[in-house]
Order: C-alpha cells, then structure tokens, then sequence
C-alpha cells in the first residue's frame, strides 16, 4: 500500500479510476499491489503476469467480471495468510463484519482488521469487503479520507 516503503520493483502500472495500480510479482504470482494517488514509473522489467493482472483489472473496472485464478502469494504471518484466504472466499457484492469473519475463523474483531490492515495484495484479497459492524470500517489502515472513498468505490462499483 501507498504508506510502506518503496517496492523494489514494480512490473506492472495501471490507471484505477481511483489512481493508479502498481504490481509487483515474483516466481509466477503476484506478491504485492500499490494504490497510489501518481502515476509511478515501472521500476522492474515488464512481467506478463503484471500485465494480466492489469488488464483483469481494467476490464474489472470498464464493468467486466472480477479478476479470478490470478495467482497471488503475499508475505505474512500464518495468521495474516488465514485471513486473507478467507477473505478470497467472500463474493463480489458481498461483505462480512469484522465479527462475523472473527467468529467464522475464531479469533478476534481486532485481529481481523490489523490482518487485513496489513494485507500487501489489495483488490485481488479483497479485504475491502469487510465492514465495521456499523459503518464502513477501514482500508489499507485509514477510517477516513482517501482511502475510505477508495472502500466505498470498491464497494459500491461490486
């Protein structure tokens, strides 16, 4: 996300109507996808798989199907990776509550957002389909601004 630091490399660069998309991968997944207010600059050579993932993307957003059997394999802790697999379980145009997704994977409210928090693979682990019990929740760490007009595109747009 936009507030880590730099990636080494990015393979792929596309237009959100939101920003922009950076995709970065590596052995034959995708490993980690920037949101970003500015175009950036490709840093890393041109990867086939980077160009699939921002061409789903684009027909995803011109009001084609979510993008599927897209490989990803994001870094983290076993916990964080057990999340986000359930996270690749709820359907487009549907959410789960923080609780709800806490109770089907016994743990904590608290535990789900920080997984999802810290989630390097926005938009194709959609953790923006989870949702505060009253409200919108958060996106990528922030409860208001931006990021929060992001969520509710995302939302909105499924």
């Amino acid at each position: 996300m936009a507030d880590r630091e730099a990636l080494p490399e990015f393979h792929g660069v596309c237009r959100a109507p939101f920003g922009w998309i950076a995709v970065a991968v590596k052995d034959e997944a995708v490993r980690e996808i920037r949101i970003l207010e500015q175009a950036p600059e490709r840093t890393g050579n041109p990867e086939p798989l980077a160009e699939t993932v921002c061409r789903a993307l684009q027909d995803w957003f011109d009001g084609g199907d979510w993008p599927q059997k897209i490989p990803v394999k994001p870094a983290g802790t076993a916990y964080q990776k057990k999340v986000w697999q359930a996270l690749l379980q709820i359907p487009p145009g549907e959410t789960l509550t923080y609780g709800e997704l806490a109770r089907q994977l016994d743990t904590a409210p608290r535990a789900i957002g920080g997984a999802c928090r810290r989630n390097p693979v926005p938009l194709l682990i959609p953790c923006h389909r989870v949702v505060a019990a009253n409200g919108d929740g958060g996106f990528a760490g922030h409860t208001a601004g931006h990021w929060m007009d992001i969520k509710r595109w995302l939302l909105s747009h499924e």
